[in-house]
């Protein structure tokens, strides 16, 4: 007798045990299907809408991932939820490279559509220097050539610069100068040195007398 409620006890036991264990399988099947459906939803959206609310995509994402990443704890043998959720997490690292593209690509256009970066795109070519100010692609083979094509459109351009385009043009040559500095020790022929050094003196005046005629002019505006 003391057997058999024994038995029927460790029965009774074991029929908990593998209910409890169905029932986290059931719950981690839904986190995964919860996880894929959510991931599928936003490439259904519209682009503007995804824009929009990005980040609060990028947290939901989160929260889901996660708890589809803990749900395979419970589903180790199941090859099946592993290969959906990598497919979602591909599909959504698709859609995040996607924005990241094209929020890149927006910042670039703003910045190209403002008066210092068409000026700065003049002086010195398209794109090669940005707000970072940074001349690290000049160097003791090039500088000469962009020396002069700085010079030459600053030359062509004189009569048409105002006052702050002049002053944008010296803080451009000014930092032009400081990469000079550096590239001087990095081969800087003493050739291109000395064509360096007459394309300055011709810049020189040229600054002062059109920034100083720009400045009239403006003046001579702002009373009439």
């Amino acid at each position: 007798m003391e057997t058999r409620k024994l038995l029927l006890g460790m029965a009774v036991i074991a029929l908990g045990f593998s209910s409890c264990k169905d029932e986290k399988k059931i719950q981690a099947e839904k986190s995964v299907e919860t996880y894929v459906v959510y991931v599928d939803s936003l490439g259904k959206m519209d682009s503007v809408a995804t824009k929009e609310n990005w980040e609060s995509i990028q947290a939901t994402y989160e929260l889901r991932n996660a708890e589809a990443e803990a749900a395979l704890q419970n589903l180790k043998d199941d090859v099946k939820a592993q290969e959906r959720i990598n497919s979602s997490r591909a599909k959504y690292e698709e859609l995040k490279a996607k924005m990241i593209a094209e929020e890149e690509a927006a910042n670039q256009a703003i910045i190209a559509a403002s008066p210092k970066q068409r000026l700065r795109d003049a002086l010195f070519g398209e794109g090669k220097v940005g707000n970072d100010m940074n001349f690290n692609w000049v160097n003791a083979k090039n500088i000469l050539s962009v020396y002069q094509m700085f010079v030459d459109t600053a030359h062509k351009n004189k009569d048409s610069y105002t006052r702050e385009d002049w002053d944008e043009v010296k803080l451009m040559y000014e930092a032009l100068d400081s990469r000079k500095n550096t590239v001087e020790n990095e081969g800087l022929t003493s050739s291109d040195n000395h064509k360096i050094a007459g394309l300055k003196l011709k810049f020189a005046p040229m600054y002062t007398l059109n920034r100083m005629g720009a400045k009239s002019d403006e003046m001579a505006k702002a009373k009439g």
